[in-house]
């Protein structure tokens, strides 16, 4: 659910017309709402009730500040995976102890500015890792309080770009090493082993991979304990998906998930951590483009829109789908017309849809991108000298530009000139 809704003949956010927004700010942009952020966090929150837990927004979704002080306010922690992201959630005002450190090549810089200005915990990824944290962690006199990520050769069953939890992929130990490893760990002077992590993919879209890791991790807690280790945390990652073509069949609930967590480890004691992102904010935003021309091409029309790959590039590196809806409702049983929907950039990836079913639409025509909240924002960049794209909140009856767009004389004097030039 989100709140993105038809009402009059025109979409809304919440209570503010996407039209009036783009009148103001101009296209394209994205567009956030507070109230299904809200409600998306509140539902992994409500699913773990009864447990000691801590849900820690995954930051790699969406991090303008306006949403992580949003999501801090609600209590949420902060799972980040650099320097800059550590560095945005204290700027949002997120306290150091409910931040989560996860990623696979974090620099010793990275690791002291962490422990300077307080963390949660580490996610350990390799060993070598955790023996630079151990040096960084007593040149400053103090112990990094670590989990180590294990790997549980699970199959998530999503797309190969985003799958973290199988043999070949880059992330954590192998579960079969965790004990040898765990004891090395125990043995740093720098470090204090408090509990496992794991993290097996994104946007999953049922839940027997998960049972799967969990029971593994579960398993491993035992076998930790009785080795001697005070396995006291337990870090299980996020990865629940998101419809993003509504005609498929939804993914499981976040309640249908807090009780499988509570099925599969809810005995140990544990405290649990998990880490959602995409469906905290994947329906909470949308990209708002500009139709520029219709295009009729041979044997295909075109929609050319003033939104890029650049904007929005989760279609041309994932193949992904979004669901695109003219901002004016279209009037019922409107006849629909395929047309292959793209963007200006000089590139034949550049392409959101080929072939899509639309109503009539005409130059100057306002579409949205549903499902756009999450690795929409955080993804885009400056290609072909295109401006980052505003992002924009609302709030009720409200909306504040969040990000502005930049101009070109400030993108351009970004550049620096050498003095032989």
């Amino acid at each position: 659910m989100d709140h993105f809704l038809y009402r009059d003949g025109a979409l809304y956010a919440e209570d503010v017309p996407v039209a009036e927004i783009a009148a103001r700010v101009g296209t394209p942009f994205y567009c956030y709402s507070t109230a299904t952020l809200t409600r998306h966090f509140r539902l992994f929150d409500e699913a773990l009730e009864g447990t000691d837990h801590l849900v820690c927004y995954a930051m790699k979704a969406a991090s303008n500040q306006a949403i992580l002080k949003t999501l801090a306010g609600l209590g949420a922690g902060m799972d980040v995976v650099s320097g800059g992201e550590y560095a945005r959630a204290r700027a949002a005002g997120v306290p150091g102890e409910k931040i989560v450190f996860s990623g696979v090549g974090k620099t010793r810089q990275e690791m002291r500015l962490a422990l300077e200005g307080g963390i949660r915990q580490f996610n350990v990824e390799s060993e070598p890792e955790m023996r630079a944290l151990s040096e960084v962690a007593m040149s400053l006199g103090t112990r990094a309080p670590i989990t180590i990520r294990v790997n549980p050769d699970v199959d998530a069953k999503t797309h190969a770009k985003i799958a973290t939890g199988k043999s070949e992929n880059k992330f954590g130990i192998p579960i079969a090493r965790a004990r040898e490893v765990y004891a090395e760990a125990a043995a740093l002077p720098g470090l204090e082993v408090i509990g496992i992590d794991v993290h097996i993919g994104s946007q999953l879209t049922e839940l027997e991979p998960f049972r799967l890791a969990y029971l593994k991790v579960a398993e491993l807690t035992e076998t930790l304990r009785a080795d001697g280790h005070d396995i006291r945390r337990l870090d299980l990652g996020g990865g629940l998906g998101i419809p993003y073509a509504r005609s498929n069949e939804a993914p499981p609930l976040p309640t249908d998930y807090g009780a499988l967590i509570k099925e599969t480890v809810g005995h140990l004691g544990c405290e649990i951590e998990i880490e959602p992102g995409r469906l905290v904010a994947g329906n909470a935003g949308i990209l708002v483009s500009r139709v520029i021309y219709v295009k009729e091409g041979e044997g295909r029309n075109f929609l050319i829109l003033d939104g890029a790959m650049n904007d929005l590039i989760r279609p041309a590196m994932y193949d992904a789908h979004h669901d695109i809806v003219p901002v004016l409702e279209p009037t019922p049983g409107a006849e629909q017309t395929p047309y292959d929907i793209v963007g200006p950039v000089c590139e034949s990836g550049d392409t959101f849809a080929r072939g899509r079913m639309m109503p009539p639409l005409a130059e100057g025509d306002l579409v949205a991108f549903r499902g756009a909240g999450a690795y929409g924002a955080v993804m885009a960049s400056e290609y072909n000298t295109r401006p980052l794209v505003p992002e924009v909140l609302v709030h009720e009856h409200q909306f504040a530009v969040i990000r502005a767009r930049p101009t070109f004389d400030e993108m351009i004097n970004r550049d620096t000139i050498p003095e032989w030039l």
